[in-house]
């Protein structure tokens, strides 16, 4: 009998065994550092079957390397490797049905409620460009000097080079001074703040600036501060003029949307109308100084047309610039009610402008397009394979996208599962923040479901990377909110007040004597559907005011956040409106 051939593996385990043992051991420290780390139970185990192939890449060199002396064991071997090759395809299909039968159950069953979680579906639809306010021709003259040829083409298509034109100014950029380090800071007004704006800095700056250059026109010898900051934005005159005329179309639409990637559509006319309420912010506040109530009121109906522009945008930061086009807008209300400088039909006019702003009924709006976004960003990622993580970092230090490569061995249900929780989240705790029926946002609620947030979110998981990081901002929209409305409805309310004073000579003794003469219907208190603080003061004014986020009635004090130039603070004290004590 012939003599068996010897190898070096003559005392170790065959190659098989090798392959179960690596395998295994790789399996168990893969579900212990996910029990540890408290991911899902599914996650676990396809990230397992994950490592399960690298350890087998191992043990089948190993196998390989045996047969190299020994024949035997490849069948064994190939066996092996089939078997583990279908277990891992079977945990990946089990895994990615689990996933999508998942989200899709949550879907189906909310729609059937009404609800919409299609990007496509919040997409304004297409108008006429004649009656488009955004295509009017200074919007599309500025929004093409400012992104460019490429970018532009993207935005306008075809529509980009009339008549092979490729020189195009930003004429609504229209700044209010030449250098921002010499903005007359000392004469900004704040209402929230009970702060008039002083247009005596103002004067002083054009004035010492026409000394050295004519970018701003001025006359030789000073006139009232009023006179002299409307003389020196006169230059702006033919561009807000042509922008008014563009506000009158009834419909605003800029373009465009990408229903596959939603967040990579450029934003560029939000700077722009930002950069527009400033200029026209001090240049209404002049109009009232200089008792021009007709044109201040127009200019006021100006900026809240240019706050409605944006309105139908599904985007949250849409809404946010529009929170702070709102604030700016309402300085020129402030002034011109504290020094009473508008006629009673006036008012009136500007009372049903303002009623027209419902900023709860935009919150539920923005929400929903915000999650309709996000979902078809991660579809997107699941069909592209460019995952790209959501960075909450405070230095932006966090992860930020995976290779291509290493992105092909995530399941689809780590997609699927993505957009279900924050579908989830949304429906769950951030849409019930606002009660939209009853007009009211109450922080005790909103905590609650902060909490439980919190709790989801407070062990790692995969499966909620995306909802993890975009919680915190979105639960922070509810105070923005809250604030913004009771800031439209304080202004409303003062509006009424005004009405009242003119027509008797004083406030009245109680807010309940407004209605319906001075006011349809006075508002509540956003925070706890209660009546709005108001009372009369000593030297003929009054203190109007809501409870606040804090939901303590603290006398109408407002309370101020730290640094050199403080802001209110919108989680402390109370939301005033009060005037100036006179001198």
């Amino acid at each position: 009998m012939d003599e068996k051939p010897k190898s070096i593996w003559k005392k170790s385990w065959s190659g098989w065994q090798a392959l179960l043992l690596s395998s295994a051991v790789a399996f168990a420290v893969v579900v212990a550092i996910g029990w540890l780390a408290g991911a899902d139970a599914g996650l676990t185990w396809g990230m397992a079957g994950i490592l399960i192939v690298v350890s087998w890449v191992v043990a089948g060199c190993v196998c390989l390397f045996r047969w190299l002396f020994c024949r035997r064991n490849l069948k064994r071997s190939m066996f092996g490797l089939a078997c583990f090759a279908t277990l891992i395809a079977l945990l990946y299909a089990e895994e990615d049905w689990r996933g999508w039968h998942a989200w899709n159950q949550f879907k189906h069953g909310w729609e059937a409620k009404g609800e919409k979680f299609n990007f496509k579906d919040f997409i304004p639809p297409p108008v006429p460009d004649d009656q488009n306010f955004a295509m009017a021709p200074i919007w599309v003259e500025s929004m093409k000097a400012t992104l460019g040829p490429k970018n532009s083409r993207q935005w306008f298509g075809d529509k980009y080079a009339e008549d092979g034109r490729t020189n195009f100014v930003d004429r609504l950029y229209m700044p209010l001074v030449i250098d921002y380090n010499d903005w007359p800071t000392n004469g900004g007004g704040s209402w929230q703040k009970a702060r008039l704006t002083d247009l005596k800095p103002w004067q002083d700056y054009y004035r010492k600036l026409a000394a050295t250059t004519n970018f701003f026109p001025a006359v030789p010898q000073p006139q009232s501060p009023a006179q002299d900051v409307l003389l020196a934005l006169s230059k702006y005159d033919p561009t807000i003029e042509e922008l008014r005329q563009a506000s009158l179309r009834p419909y605003s639409r800029f373009p465009k949307y990408n229903a596959d990637e939603p967040f990579d559509v450029l934003l560029p006319q939000l700077a722009a109308l930002k950069r527009c309420e400033q200029i026209l912010e001090v240049r209404t506040i002049a109009e009232v100084e200089n008792n021009e109530g007709g044109k201040a009121l127009g200019d006021i109906k100006l900026m809240l047309r240019l706050n409605d522009s944006i309105r139908s945008d599904p985007f949250l930061i849409s809404h946010l610039v529009r929170i702070a086009m709102l604030q700016i807008t309402l300085q020129p209300i402030y002034q011109a009610l504290a020094e009473h400088k508008l006629s009673d039909a006036q008012l009136a006019d500007l009372d049903l402008e303002l009623g027209k702003l419902d900023f709860l009924a935009d919150f539920e709006f923005s929400m929903r397009g915000e999650r309709a976004g996000a979902i078809a960003s991660i579809e997107h990622m699941r069909r592209t394979r460019k995952v790209e993580f959501p960075d909450d970092s405070d230095d932006g230090s966090g992860p930020k996208n995976l290779s291509v490569p290493i992105s092909h061995l995530l399941p689809d249900a780590f997609f699927y599962q993505n957009e279900l929780a924050i579908a989830r989240m949304q429906q769950e705790w951030i849409l019930p923040m606002v009660d939209v029926e009853n007009r009211i946002v109450s922080p005790a609620a909103a905590r609650k479901r902060q909490a439980a947030g919190a709790k989801e979110f407070s062990h790692y998981s995969l499966y909620k990377v995306f909802a993890e990081g975009i919680f915190p901002a979105l639960n922070a929209m509810q105070r923005k909110i809250a604030s913004v409305q009771s800031s439209v409805d304080l202004a409303r309310t003062a509006i009424a007040l005004e009405r009242y004073r003119l027509a008797h000579g004083e406030y009245p003794e109680s807010l309940d004597a407004l209605a319906p003469q001075f006011i349809a219907k006075v508002p509540h208190d956003v925070i706890n559907g209660q009546p709005l603080k108001y009372r009369r003061t000593s030297d003929g004014q009054f203190v109007l005011y809501s409870v606040g986020w804090n939901e303590k009635d603290d006398g109408g004090v407002v309370v101020f956040e730290k640094g050199s130039t403080p802001s209110v603070d919108i989680n402390q004290g109370d939301w005033v409106w009060r005037y100036p004590k006179q001198e």
